[in-house]
């Protein structure tokens, strides 16, 4: 047991759930700091059971540990009863391995997963005594990082960062670790330092970039202000998913977190192109892992965790060639363990049915669809390749295997919705409750009947997607939207079998502000934060007429970026960054949407988006098809 926490007992018995704050879980790694040069501090900027949940940090927390120099250690947002006493009683922030202060390490990286999560990047660097703008920071505080799928944009918080690592986190920081000990040991500045990490692919230095603006407050240019710093930011790619370090002992934890289970990343990207993905985007092209690889780092996984389920992960696992061979194997090695495996982002069709028939509970689960829109119209603007027919088809054969429970999800707001669209919704839940009543005979149902939840959420223009160029719908015509898709459902013949949930307005809203903005937002941030906006992915927590406040003093029009369609021709906050999808292709992309075309999938045959230039997975197996 680790003697030295940071908090008394006292403390620890004054607040909820002490575990989050103690360290020492099952497979943390215990280092000897006099031993290594570089001290990581890892933080997911959400509270400790989100974060303990999340893969990426579970990989680079395990590889960097690999390394002998370096001791990576882990940090989450404190909770707001310990926030609280921590401020009170002048307690800083501290990593939970050594439970030493964060601002004695090396290096303080974030994962940035949730836009609506930047105000507790600042209250990280508020605990931890560090300042929050990179220009105010010296050797004395640690290299602030940012990771994860928000460093495509990460504008609205460049002032806070002193590197963003753009792609996958695998390829590149044994080159940084290198590059900060020579800097360190040859006694090079800081700002020196940073110049040199901008010339890391990979690496965006945003202090090193130069914004412009023109009159109507659009970018004008983006340079970098040393003619050795690149101009544009390539994403960074594993070539062989095989071959890349994966976590077969990850931290278990104490309490309960969102993910108690083993994960299995199966493959990275996706063939499918919906075109209000933006991972589908990001991730491209799809590279799948070997098939006895994962056998057996999943056998590994699960004697170094004694977890009792296995998730396989992926964007839709459908897609993995080789998953009846990985299923068999797994359901014969699991089966005797009675150990449970659960199958995320399968598309609904026979072989999906049949997989789950075989690997779950049929009285527990409940089958997901997410049809995203109410009409196949609506559906070919996005690019779904979801048919009602096929939905109609998976519930039956669904029905006729066992399944009663149905969960639908959709999207209220997308570019060119209708009222015939929003009130197809209630339209396909109302045909999927008919089709139950047409499958099941009444004497088969043992007094249950089917149980249909509609889920909408509100879209939000996403970069580095076809829709980026999309206006978003207010605050006002989202509620309407929802008003209208709660008539439609109560309008139907079987309405009393089918419940509605949406999703709040003014966080759709705020996460449209963050996921589109420039570097004006950098001081509406800090200043809401400093009003005391804090955990505002938390509903309870989230203050929407603060933010709004707080635009006005800043004298910044939130709805400029929300509302607002945008020129073909615009230079967004993000252009300065490559992700291997060209603008060419997303242009051409979000001109078929406004024309309905719908697109084919990868394996179908080439769209030229630009991500073949990497030269692996789909992208070559498309060439040997040919």
């Amino acid at each position: 047991m680790n003697e030295n926490l940071a908090l008394s007992d006292e403390t620890l018995l004054s607040i909820e759930k002490p575990e989050r704050y103690i360290g020492n879980e099952v497979n943390c790694v215990m280092k000897d700091k006099e031993k290594v040069d570089i001290r990581f501090a890892f933080c997911f900027p959400d509270v400790y059971e989100i974060g303990m949940s999340h893969l990426g940090i579970q990989i680079l927390y395990g590889m960097f540990n690999s390394y002998e120099d370096v001791w990576c250690e882990r940090v989450y947002s404190p909770w707001m009863d310990m926030d609280a006493v921590m401020r009170s009683q002048n307690i800083p922030l501290f990593a939970l391995e050594s439970q030493d202060k964060v601002k004695d390490f090396d290096f303080l990286g974030f994962t940035l997963q949730y836009e609506m999560c930047y105000t507790n990047i600042l209250q990280i660097l508020d605990l931890s005594g560090i300042p929050f703008k990179t220009a105010d920071r010296t050797w004395e505080d640690p290299i602030v990082i940012g990771g994860g799928p928000c460093t495509y944009n990460p504008e609205p918080i460049a002032d806070f960062f002193d590197i963003f690592y753009i792609g996958e986190g695998e390829t590149r920081y044994r080159e940084l670790f290198d590059l900060y000990k020579k800097a360190k040991n040859d006694g090079i500045s800081r700002q020196d330092f940073l110049h040199m990490v901008a010339k890391i692919p990979g690496m965006y230095v945003p202090s090193l970039y130069d914004v412009k603006y023109k009159e109507d407050g659009t970018i004008l240019s983006m340079d970098p202000v040393y003619p050795d710093v690149p101009r544009t930011v390539y994403k960074e790619m594993c070539l062989d998913l095989s071959k890349e370090f994966y976590p077969t002992k990850p931290v278990v934890p104490y309490i309960k977190v969102t993910q108690d289970r083993v994960v299995l990343e199966i493959m990275r990207g996706c063939i499918r192109g919906c075109r209000f993905c933006q991972a589908g985007q990001l991730y491209k092209p799809l590279r799948e892992k070997d098939v006895d690889y994962l056998k057996k780092i999943s056998l590994e996984s699960l004697k170094n965790t004694g977890y009792e389920e296995i998730s396989l992960s992926s964007l839709s696992s459908s897609d993995y060639s080789k998953l009846p061979e990985l299923l068999d194997f797994l359901i014969e090695s699991c089966n005797e363990k009675k150990i449970n495996i659960s199958l995320p982002s399968l598309r609904i069709d026979a072989f999906s049915l049949d997989v789950m028939s075989k690997v779950q509970d049929v009285k527990k689960s409940s089958l997901t669809f997410a049809p995203e829109a109410g009409t196949q119209r609506m559906r070919d603007v996005i690019n779904k390749g979801l048919t009602e027919e096929d939905i109609l088809r998976g519930s039956e054969q669904a029905f006729l295997g066992g399944w009663n429970k149905v969960k639908l999800y959709f999207m209220l707001g997308l570019p060119g919705e209708t009222d015939d669209d929003i009130l197809g919704i209630g339209d396909i839940a109302n045909k999927i409750a008919v089709r139950y009543f047409e499958t099941v005979p009444k004497e088969k149902r043992n007094g249950r009947t089917i149980d249909i939840v509609a889920s909408t959420s509100f879209f939000v223009p996403k970069p580095f997607t076809p829709f980026q160029w999309a206006r978003m719908n207010t605050k006002e015509e989202f509620l309407d939207k929802a008003n209208k898709t709660r008539k439609g459902i109560m309008a139907q013949l079987n309405q009393k079998h089918i419940k509605y949930n949406w999703h709040e307005a003014d966080a759709s809203m705020m996460e449209g502000i963050f996921a589109r903005g420039d570097r004006k937002l950098n001081d509406v941030i800090l200043k809401a934060y400093q009003k005391g906006c804090i955990f505002d992915a938390w509903s309870e927590y989230f203050d929407f007429g603060k933010w709004m406040e707080t635009f006005e003093e800043c004298g910044i029009d939130p709805f400029f970026y929300t509302t607002r369609e945008r020129a073909d021709d615009e230079i967004f906050p993000w252009d300065i960054l490559n992700c291997g999808v060209t603008k060419e292709f997303l242009l051409r992309e979000w001109k078929n949407s406004i024309k309905g075309t719908p697109s084919t999938n990868c394996r179908k045959g080439c769209l030229g988006c630009g991500a073949a230039s990497y030269g692996v997975g789909v992208c070559k197996e498309g060439k040997i098809n040919e």
